[in-house]
């Protein structure tokens, strides 16, 4: 009986060991001196970073380490499934030219409180081009240590076979224009061979580039030769949610939106943003937002906005009489790249009634949600402090994956874009 107990705890730890070294990747930082990860595509502000293979588009990775002492960082791209997971080719396979870099493109910070050096590298370049499409996650690591981890900055690179038609409703299988929203589309192949679609193809679909909420593993509806239908799909339905809270801190001179005050507590700055309510009960307000997006402006730049950009400690305040008992409350956004994490998770204070949080931010524009995690769960709702509406404006983004038959990888055959 013993030596089957120690036998069950083996094969236990074994599993457990082989879930932690195929772990999915994602955009995320490992340490606490990096700050404003930028994971985009060059002359573009907000769209995802996604470009097409041998197209003319660009993947930009930006960063800052806060501080002017000198750091050496190399980065290595790894190709990945459908699933983020490593794919099983060798780099040889995806990558002409080299498979590791050193980052050489970094300046100090000029006339800051906070002093930091913003890094900057492009892929591909004349070091390193790509050849196969699909998921691609750059491992930035300091001291040519792969084991000393910076920050992991997650792209895709797609070869366009199919066109997507989507649409997003309010009209769902569980209410008539309610809170929550059907996203259908159609995957038209245009003559790209697909023998067996429920096996070869593989479908990722994210509401405003969230992870927490993410669906997979989604089976067609309808296939036809032609036509892959995913329609009134339950997996498809979404929280409507609300448009995003916004802030304004490109300036320390003046109080711009969302933005109390902004007081000068030497030796930096603190921003007190515009208090927030509960929102839950009242009715949808059309607000303009970028989907959780943020981008990086000093108004009283001369030079280089992204080296005169100051730091600040940001204060986000949510009033309300008494704490969620039955969860956890966080802010969400691309500032903290969707996590649901300490850094992000608010406070309660019971003499002022109201959550809190402070986030120590570049100068620039933020959007922002509240984020609910009830008890047991994993992914977030939005409904309970902001109440969820079918006509908000929310992006939805749908990724088209394809592995035939005897093939060792995920090519990305589609990306549609949807507001």
């Amino acid at each position: 009986m013993m030596i089957q107990y120690k036998k069950s705890l083996i094969i236990l730890f074994c599993l457990l060991l082989a879930v932690a070294v195929v772990a999915q990747f994602r955009t995320q930082i490992f340490q606490q001196n990096i700050k404003t990860l930028q994971v985009g595509i060059q002359g573009e502000k907000f769209l995802l970073p996604v470009i097409e293979l041998g197209g003319d588009n660009i993947i930009q990775i930006q960063f800052d380490e806060m501080s002017h002492e000198s750091h050496a960082y190399t980065y290595q791209v790894i190709h990945c499934n459908a699933d983020w997971t490593p794919s099983p080719i060798n780099s040889n396979e995806y990558l002409s030219g080299f498979t590791t870099a050193d980052i050489a493109d970094f300046q100090l910070s000029v006339n800051t409180t906070f002093l930091y050096t913003h890094y900057n590298f492009t892929l591909p370049n004349n070091d390193m081009q790509f050849k196969l499409s699909g998921n691609y996650v750059v491992h930035v690591y300091e001291d040519n240590n792969p084991d000393k981890k910076v920050f992991d900055a997650c792209f895709s690179i797609v070869e366009p076979k199919v066109a997507i038609q989507a649409t997003v409703r309010g009209n769902t299988d569980t209410e008539l224009n309610g809170k929550l929203q059907q996203l259908d589309f159609d995957v038209q192949l245009n003559g790209y061979q697909v023998k067996d679609a429920s096996s070869e193809i593989k479908v990722l679909v994210r509401q405003n580039n969230r992870i927490d909420n993410e669906v997979r593993n989604l089976q067609p509806t309808f296939f036809s030769g032609s036509k892959l239908s995913f329609i009134n799909n339950r997996s498809l339905i979404f929280e409507g949610g609300n448009e995003f809270h916004a802030f304004d801190i490109s300036s320390v001179y003046a109080a711009s939106r969302g933005v109390e005050r902004v007081v000068y507590n030497q030796p930096h700055y603190d921003v007190l943003l515009t208090e927030d309510k509960v929102l839950a009960t009242n009715s949808y307000t059309p607000e303009q937002d970028v989907n959780g997006r943020f981008v990086i402006n000093h108004q009283e730049s001369f030079d280089n906005q992204n080296l005169e950009g100051d730091y600040m400690w940001v204060h986000f305040k949510l009033a309300t009489k008494e704490p969620f008992f039955d969860g956890l409350l966080y802010l969400g956004g691309e500032f903290n790249y969707n996590q649901l994490n300490d850094a992000v998770m608010l406070r309660y204070d019971a003499n002022a009634g109201q959550y809190y949080q402070s986030v120590l931010l570049k100068q620039g524009g933020y959007n922002y949600q509240y984020r609910f995690v009830p008890k047991g769960q994993k992914s977030a709702i939005v409904g309970r402090v902001d109440g969820s509406y079918w006509q908000t404006n929310n992006e939805y983004t749908i990724y088209i994956y394809h592995r035939p038959w005897g093939e060792r990888y995920d090519k990305l055959i589609g990306v549609k874009q949807l507001q």
